[in-house]
Order: structure tokens, then C-alpha cells, then sequence
């Protein structure tokens, strides 16, 4: 479900994926090869915003939400694992949160990642590109908006 509240529509690249079973709401952008999977939520309410970056995924059932005071960014190539909670904070290019993990303001980096588990982070956010390609491209081009009847009628 994509919903609007008043004053703020989600802006959804066309060639980013969200799953009818998940809920966009609000001032929320998601970036081009992003993916949304079922039963999450992005809510983009509470005079701030969510932003998605591209090729980023966030896995069934997460939560991404903002406070007044923070937005919730999430960078390119990033992996959000099931279940987890990404609340108010930004989260930067390359990164996986883990399942389950709760994350919010104030966050604070754990450890320097090696350059396999770098590589292995791109690797898990291009599979979920793929994935969503394969599986679902073809719901995204006859949800995209440019794909409505009038844009038919004038492509005949």
C-alpha cells in the first residue's frame, strides 16, 4: 500500500519495488534498484521524512519511521535485515542491519568492516536487485505511473 497523508505523497522510482503487502506512508522517497519487502513499513509522517537509497533493501516485516526532531536515511547498497527497527537515524552507503536489530538515535559504529565483509554487503544488496527484477519487474512497469491508460492511449 502507497499512501499519501495530507501534504506528503511517497515518491517511488520506477524501477524500485515495493511489495503490495508492505505500507509506504508519507513523505518517503525510494531510490532507483530499491526494494521493499512484504509487511514492512516506511512511515514518512511526523513533519519528517524517509528516504530509501538505490539498490538498498529492507527485508519482511521492518520498520523504518522518523521523530519531529530526526529523519530515517538509508544510503545506497544497503541491507536491512527482517524484523529490524531503523528509527530516526541515518544509516550510510554499504552497511547491513542485521534481523532483528533495533537502531535509532543515538547509533554508534561497533567495529571497522573488513573488505570481504565490505564486498559481501555489495554483493547481498545486488542479490536483492536481482531478486525483485526477477521476480517482480513486471508488477512494477504496470504499477509505475507513466504506464496509466492516458499514457497508453497516447503511445498507440
Amino acid at each position: 500500500m502507497i499512501r499519501e497523508i495530507p501534504g506528503h505523497k511517497p515518491r517511488v522510482h520506477p524501477d524500485a519495488y515495493v511489495d503490495p503487502q508492505a505500507a509506504v506512508i508519507g513523505d518517503v522517497a525510494i531510490d532507483a534498484g530499491a526494494s521493499v519487502w512484504p509487511f514492512t513499513v516506511l512511515r514518512g509522517d511526523q513533519d519528517n521524512y524517509v528516504r530509501l537509497g538505490k539498490n538498498s533493501n529492507v527485508q519482511d516485516n521492518s520498520v523504518l519511521h522518523v521523530t519531529p526532531q530526526y529523519p530515517c536515511i538509508v544510503g545506497d547498497n544497503v541491507t536491512i535485515g527482517h524484523r529490524a527497527v531503523v528509527h530516526a537515524c541515518t544509516v550510510m552507503n554499504n552497511c547491513r542491519i542485521g534481523i532483528g536489530l533495533v537502531m535509532g538515535v543515538p547509533a554508534k559504529p561497533v567495529r571497522q568492516m573488513t573488505p570481504e565483509e565490505l564486498e559481501d554487503i555489495l554483493r547481498n544488496a545486488r542479490e536483492y536487485v536481482d531478486l525483485w527484477r526477477r521476480n517482480f519487474a513486471e508488477r512494477v512497469v504496470a504499477a509505475t505511473p507513466t504506464r496509466t491508460r492516458t499514457a497508453r492511449r497516447r503511445a498507440r
